[in-house]
């Protein structure tokens, strides 16, 4: 499951729309932040990403020979999920669904909110008669799989940036990890539960230090993007861009930006860190060279496939392993899907209790 993006110019306003429902934003004010997808006509990359990660999941399934069907459905846009599994059910009787979403991250906005989304999806189908059950893979930002494609993305940022600037220096030279903002409170609710948003960032970033070594002989650090809302509300900082500004004035000449908080290159990889973040860059006079994304990399597939399989044992009462290249916290890398409080926050819509329904079978 995925949150979904316009495919037309006609598409941006209705779907800007949806995703802002209930926050009385005016039409003026959603075709204003329409323009960033008007730059690509109206195009946002993330269903096209989805459809390559879809593609490269079935083909991983047929490789193990494992015999199952894989769907896409998102939140905001076609394909919805409610019509993608009320199809499924009707064509073909399926009755039980196992969730990958594609952020590997623990807080309201990248687990708990598509949790809401899998209860509302539950009981719109119960409505028409329909009974099915979701259940979710746990939030991979520490599975191997999804480590070693952020490890090769970094390598690989790491030859394009010495290729750009020549022998790298500390003093000169600095790596930017960029996630999505989100609001100090989402924040706090996300680490009453897990080690917390930042801090499962702040943990990959080590580890993946650790793996490189002297191949990374510059300092690193956490940044975000994609702010948005009242301005007044505080959200994590430092903003790449006033980072980057920031470095400037302390005499460094070049970053890498590595987009560690994103799985393809969607809207904000594509214009937040390709087009506003390169701009700022070159109006600094900064050299810049952006990572890849984990997108359809093997390793990050495979370890896709790998959750799903871990999860269906541990739903059948099995004791199974579940690796992590760190330690996750108060829930351990093998809580599976997380408890019914979870990064709750503010929010008080029901979401599905996959942990405990499964220990309850």
């Amino acid at each position: 499951m995925s949150f979904g993006g316009p495919e037309s110019e006609a598409e941006v306003l209705p779907f800007l729309q949806n995703v802002t429902r209930g926050r009385g934003i005016p039409d003026e004010r959603l075709v204003e932040v329409g323009e960033h997808y008007y730059m690509f006509g109206g195009k946002s990359p993330i269903n096209d990403q989805n459809r390559a990660l879809l593609a490269a999941m079935k083909e991983e399934l047929d490789a193990r020979g494992i015999d199952i069907p894989a769907v896409w459905g998102n939140r905001n846009w076609a394909p919805y999920l409610t019509d993608v599994l009320r199809d499924e059910h009707a064509n073909n009787g399926h009755t039980r669904f196992l969730a990958v979403d594609t952020s590997a991250y623990s807080s309201y906005s990248s687990c708990r909110q598509y949790r809401e989304d899998y209860h509302m999806t539950t009981e719109a189908l119960a409505e028409e008669g329909i009974r099915i059950e979701i259940d979710k893979v746990r939030q991979y930002f520490n599975h191997p799989g999804f480590a070693q494609a952020e490890l090769e993305c970094v390598r690989e940022g790491i030859a394009d940036f010495t290729a750009e600037v020549g022998t790298l220096d500390r003093s000169k030279h600095r790596v930017l990890f960029v996630t999505h903002s989100i609001p100090n409170t989402m924040q706090d609710a996300s680490a009453v539960m897990t080690r917390g948003y930042q801090a499962q960032h702040e943990d990959l970033i080590e580890w993946i230090g650790g793996q490189l070594g002297d191949e990374l002989p510059l300092a690193s650090e956490l940044v975000y993007c994609s702010r948005s809302g009242a301005p007044h509300i505080p959200w994590l900082e430092p903003d790449v861009n006033d980072r980057m500004a920031e470095l400037k004035e302390q005499g460094v000449e070049g970053v890498m930006v590595v987009p560690i908080g994103f799985v393809s290159d969607h809207m904000e990889v594509k214009y937040d860190l390709d087009t506003e973040a390169a701009e700022t860059a070159q109006e600094l006079g900064l050299a810049y060279t952006r990572a890849a994304t984990v997108g359809t990399r093997p390793a990050f597939v495979g370890g896709l496939i790998d959750l799903a399989l871990e999860r269906a044992a541990q739903v059948r009462g099995e004791d199974v392993e579940a690796p992590a290249v760190t330690s996750e916290g108060p829930l351990g890398p093998g809580s599976g899907a997380c408890s019914i409080e979870c990064c709750r926050g503010k929010s008080d819509k029901p979401v599905l209790p996959q942990w405990e329904a499964a220990a309850a079978r």
